[in-house]
């Protein structure tokens, strides 16, 4: 474990996509490619500042899309340096293909992904439909309540991507406008504390090393393919150990401590929410007010989607006697992905099975109050009286011409 000793933190006023912008300064990586697009637009734009300005050594490369930013990604982490880059929605989508091509080839590019809805309807606003989408392509996925949690994610990223057992590529998520355009008072570390935790690239392999030369991208048919998979996965799954390895010693040189996921007001729960990102917030207050009126409800934040701790999930979740999933995406004529996971987290790994309730919610931005998370607990009450979820499986929240 490295030994390193922070050096005196800032406390500033600022965005969720400056934040990450800010963590990009400190790690200063070799290469940056990246197309602007909202609402990630401001963590491209900040971070050419810094370049602009001497404040990194970083290579920025201006491309003409998306699709050439993953495209030049994938060269430069190849050739051996310390890659990252930035996109929101139809961003990530044109660059669909190259996700894939980025985790086989096992280049832990480093992305900041500010969640959009996709098209279509045309929309800008927060859903998790682009990172959703994503799931299955080989990359770790990091969600971020807030713009601290987004900055620290980031600062923890590389060392978990670049770490020898797993060499995958990662994307920390935070929730577009909601966080990347509010301003929050956060923590920013000292420069040369981050950069000493962060600490220097070591390439697997480079194609520039003539003295040792690879193939990367060749191609591979049965003979081969299904065992490259497997050791994908055997990777993704090393991760779980990683991550918490890595949150663990970011806790003991910065004093904030992370999981893979949060629990609050658990240890007695009987009603057990579960949500990715800024809305756990509100659901945090909500929790506040509905204790002081003697209901038992908790929560459980997902903070590593990919890989998916289920045995954790599972042991945390052994006492709920309800618990109500919250997808901000929509897996047509299926539950959401995130209620799908939990379904696998309870069956297999939990000692008790208690009842599992799907909501989708904040499509496109629709606003998520205060009011609406406590109809919600509410409703899960009146599912445990019952002994089952009724006609309330699969409910959407504040969706125009329903009662809630």
């Amino acid at each position: 474990m490295k030994q390193v000793t922070a050096g005196t933190p800032t406390i500033v006023p600022i965005t969720g996509a400056g934040a990450c912008a800010q963590a990009m300064r400190q790690i200063n990586p070799d290469v940056v490619a990246a197309f602007p697009i909202t609402p990630s637009t401001q963590v491209v734009e900040d971070f050419s500042t810094f370049v602009a300005n001497g404040e990194v050594d970083t290579e920025f490369v201006t491309v003409e899309s998306e699709h050439s930013a993953m495209s030049a990604c994938i060269g430069a982490s190849a050739s051996g340096g310390r890659v990252m880059t930035a996109t929101s929605s139809a961003g990530m989508a044109y660059m669909w293909e190259l996700l894939y091509v980025a985790a086989s080839m096992r280049q832990p590019v480093l992305m900041t992904l500010v969640n959009r809805a996709l098209t279509g309807p045309i929309n800008i606003h927060c859903d998790h439909s682009d990172s959703m989408g994503a799931r299955d392509s080989g990359w770790i996925q990091l969600y971020s309540e807030n713009n601290q949690e987004a900055y620290d994610n980031l600062v923890m990223a590389a060392r978990i991507a670049e770490h020898p057992d797993v060499r995958l590529p990662l994307m920390v998520c935070q929730d577009g406008f909601i966080t990347s355009h509010t301003i929050q008072t956060m923590q920013l570390e000292d420069d040369a504390a981050v950069r000493a935790f962060v600490g220097p690239f070591r390439p697997y392999h480079s194609i520039l090393d003539t003295d040792h030369p690879v193939t990367w991208g060749a191609l591979d048919l049965q003979d081969y393919h299904i065992e490259h998979k497997r050791g994908q996965d055997q990777a993704m799954r090393t991760a779980l150990r990683v991550i918490q390895e890595v949150s663990d010693e970011f806790a003991k040189t910065f004093g904030r401590q992370y999981g893979l996921f949060e629990d609050y007001q658990l240890d007695d729960a009987e009603i057990v929410l579960i949500a990715l990102n800024s809305a756990a917030g509100e659901i945090k207050e909500v929790i506040d007010e509905m204790r002081a009126k003697g209901e038992k409800v908790g929560l459980l934040k997902i903070r590593s989607f990919r890989p998916f701790p289920y045995a954790e999930i599972g042991k945390a979740l052994s006492k709920a006697k309800i618990v109500t999933v919250l997808d901000r995406s929509v897996s047509m004529g299926a539950h959401g992905p995130l209620f799908t996971e939990i379904t696998t987290a309870v069956y297999n790994y939990s000692a008790n099975r208690p009842l599992l309730l799907a909501h989708t919610f904040g499509l496109g931005g629709r606003e998520l109050t205060l009011r609406h998370i406590e109809h919600i607990i509410v409703e899960s009450r009146a599912c445990i009286e019952k002994g089952e979820v009724g006609h309330r499986q699969g409910m959407w929240i504040n969706v125009r011409g329903d009662k809630q």
